[in-house]
């Protein structure tokens, strides 16, 4: 096997961002990361873009007792791309460009680790935040491979943020005739008429069922994919949506371990209940960089905002409080 290793000078600091409180971040200088004792495998990797997901929020967040302070360094970003700067895999050799999913969400660093198992070569492409969009689309695509035939169906995405606008485009993609996108932020639904979303409807403004029983012409949609999670409440509105012996996917990350789940509805109903989470990373991250490279799904309209690394703070707050008419959030290092 050989190792490619990039010795960097014992006295060199790199940024790294660490919580140190409820809702702050702090960049502080280290070490790099030293991968010489690390198994075969290790990759180091030199970041070049990164992005905020709404599952990097809850340890934002989130109130934990004073003692749990500071955080583990890098927390908490797994959206990323860079470079191999040192290496311990036969697969991957210094400067080679890569994505790849940082050891422990901890992207949010001007280097992180990783391993071969979850690294793929970055396609050539001229916006290097369009090609980062590969990971969340990637997770999409793991969702939908779990669908079967999508031709001529009607479908519902509750949720319009980056991975519910992904998911519209995508349904639209495999064939969907009816993709009606629910949210209830008016900026982020116009966005979903660019991911070609066939409907919309303000969930704050109107009864979201009504309208898709007379958009369905009472049939109501063969799926149902939840993207919002982190509360409960919409995956039961998803079993007012969704048609007798239709399909619900439940897309939105759990925060809580049990949910108050209408089960009598589900049951009655005959409903297929489907969880997706992750991806197939050496499937569907190439799949997803080949579908923005070539042209097939445009992601631009998602990205929102580019910011330096080191105002990860603002990122984490636009992203919280949907200021600015935020939806994704790309952090860009100093290479």
């Amino acid at each position: 096997q050989r190792i490619f290793l990039f010795v960097m000078q014992k006295e060199a600091y790199v940024k790294v961002a660490q919580m140190v409180a409820p809702r702050q971040i702090e960049i502080i200088d280290i070490h790099p990361p030293d991968i010489s004792s690390e198994p075969a495998g290790t990759v180091l990797i030199k970041t070049h873009r990164s992005a905020i997901c709404g599952t990097d929020m809850p340890l934002f967040v989130q109130d934990r007792p004073a003692s749990d302070y500071p955080l583990g360094l890098g927390l908490s970003i797994h959206e990323c791309i860079g470079v191999i700067a040192a290496s311990k895999s036969a697969r991957f050799k210094e400067g080679d460009e890569i994505l790849a999913l940082p050891r422990g969400s901890g992207g949010l660093a001007e280097y992180f680790l990783s391993h071969e198992s979850v690294t793929v070569p970055l396609t050539k492409y001229d916006r290097k935040d369009c090609i980062l969009m590969s990971q969340p689309l990637g997770t999409v695509i793991w969702a939908c491979r779990k669908l079967g035939n999508l031709l001529n169906q009607d479908t519902v995405v509750v949720g319009q943020g980056p991975m519910g606008l992904l998911m519209t485009h995508t349904l639209s993609n495999l064939g969907a005739k009816t993709i009606i996108a629910t949210d209830p932020i008016d900026y982020r639904l116009a966005v979903s008429k660019q991911m070609r979303a066939t409907h919309t409807i303000n969930a704050a403004e109107v009864d979201g069922v009504a309208v898709v029983q007379e958009i369905t012409n009472g049939r109501m949609a063969d799926v149902v994919v939840e993207m919002v999670g982190h509360q409960t409440e919409t995956i039961n509105q998803c079993l007012n949506l969704v048609k007798r012996g239709g399909t619900i996917l439940a897309f939105g990350v759990p925060d809580a371990p049990v949910y108050n789940f209408h089960f009598g509805d589900f049951f009655r109903k005959n409903i297929h209940f489907i969880g997706s989470v992750g991806p197939d990373v050496q499937n569907d991250f190439p799949l997803a960089m080949d579908m923005i490279s070539q042209g097939r799904i445009d992601v631009s309209p998602i990205i929102t905002h580019h910011l330096p690394f080191t105002a990860v703070q603002r990122g984490f707050e636009l992203s919280l409080h949907k200021k600015d008419r935020a939806i994704k959030i790309v952090l860009e290092y100093d290479n």
